[in-house]
């Protein structure tokens, strides 16, 4: 009788750890979902950005999008303003909505940032996107982009894309970049 006792003290105790060890993934699992979401974002805006190089400039965001914003219309939307608005909107999680309406299509907290890296140097830009994470870390220091926004700051998560817009035809008297 004490050996079979015994044997399911044994067994709980590595039941409970079985337990824990499938909690830990859960965290794991919703930490990778929130970083492959971002990753989407962040290529969305950068190609965004490239495609419109000659607004460059236009995309510049003097405070963060996404939550602290609210969910915006872009009918009639045009170029950089458009791209804004629908980045702006992504990352308020638009694309899926619960059966209540809210928007759960996004990381918790998604902020955007696009900043001009030189003012002497107009043409490189650093894209950020910033969100919380469920599990304190190490906090992100390549950028500012939601820094201060989610209260402990080891739970910000970041991911920083760097653009350089190439120049296509300088100036033959000064050779400087010009933009046509």
């Amino acid at each position: 009788m004490i050996e079979v006792l015994i044997t399911i003290v044994i067994l709980t105790i590595g039941l409970l750890g079985v337990a824990g060890l499938q909690a830990r993934m859960q965290l794991a699992e919703v930490e990778s979902y929130h970083r492959s979401h971002a990753i989407v974002l962040l290529q969305d805006i950068v190609a965004r950005v490239a495609a419109n190089r000659r607004n460059a400039m236009n995309y510049v965001t003097g405070t963060p999008l996404g939550t602290g914003n609210a969910l915006q219309n872009c009918i009639g939307l045009t170029g950089s303003a458009l791209d804004l608005c629908q980045w702006n909107n992504a990352l308020l999680g638009a694309a899926e909505t619960s059966s209540g309406g809210q928007q759960v299509g996004a990381m918790i907290g998604a902020r955007g940032c696009i900043s001009n890296v030189s003012a002497t140097m107009p043409r490189e830009f650093t894209v950020a996107v910033a969100w919380q994470g469920v599990t304190p870390t190490v906090a992100p220091t390549a950028t500012t982009c939601g820094q201060g926004l989610y209260g402990n700051e080891q739970t910000r998560r970041a991911l920083v894309a760097r653009i350089k817009i190439g120049c296509l035809q300088n100036d033959p008297t000064t050779g400087l970049c010009v933009t046509p």
